[in-house]
């Protein structure tokens, strides 16, 4: 193991092939789909609240810009063919084009930035990992409100009361859980490697 190493992926697997990498992007979308249904439904909103978002942010700082889209790209596509694996296990086309869609096309660009981020050693201090996780989150947001908006044909003021407010504090809370999970996990790589 290697603490030198740019991600976590590559600190504990310095040296994969194109099958291990495939194997590394299944199990990002693994933990996504798994995530997703951690889901809470609200009466007076169409998204719900899931453990989505945290599970994108680890899954990008964990494998990294590139092998973190490539996890979003293949849950966003399995999922819209069909595969149970969104929130509550919904599938299907509809999802990506309903009011919460833009939320799950966000996640691609969340991962990606995650990833950049933690190649920059962002993922090393409590303080900083927050600090990507929260700039993921916001990419989310950058993406799913403008959508929510344009499909629910809402004012600003009533798309963050749909969108934004009600999430706030659960998405506070999986941001500082992240962000304390990534730091010990490198903690972890250097004290098995010294």
């Amino acid at each position: 193991m290697n603490p030198q190493a740019a991600t976590l992926r590559l600190a504990i697997f310095p040296r994969v092939g194109l099958s291990a990498d495939a194997l590394l992007v299944l199990t990002g979308t693994a933990l996504v789909s798994l995530a997703a249904q951690v889901s809470i439904s609200l009466p007076f909103t169409p998204v719900p609240v899931t453990g989505q978002t945290f599970a994108v942010v680890l899954v990008g700082s964990a494998l990294g810009a590139l092998r973190g889209i490539a996890s979003l790209v293949l849950y966003l596509a399995i999922g819209a063919l069909g595969a149970p694996i969104y929130a509550g296990g919904a599938h299907g086309w509809s999802v990506l084009t309903s009011p919460s869609g833009g939320y799950i096309v966000g996640f691609v660009a969340a991962a990606a930035l995650a990833g950049f981020l933690a190649e920059r050693r962002w993922d090393r201090r409590f303080s900083s990992a927050v600090a990507a996780m929260l700039s993921g989150n916001v990419v989310i947001y950058l993406v799913g409100l403008p959508w929510l908006a344009h499909q629910l044909d809402t004012n600003l003021e009533r798309t963050l009361e749909l969108g934004l407010y009600p999430f706030v504090a659960g998405d506070v809370l999986k941001l500082y859980l992240a962000g304390a999970l990534l730091p010990g996990a490198w903690r972890l790589v250097g004290r098995v490697r010294g």
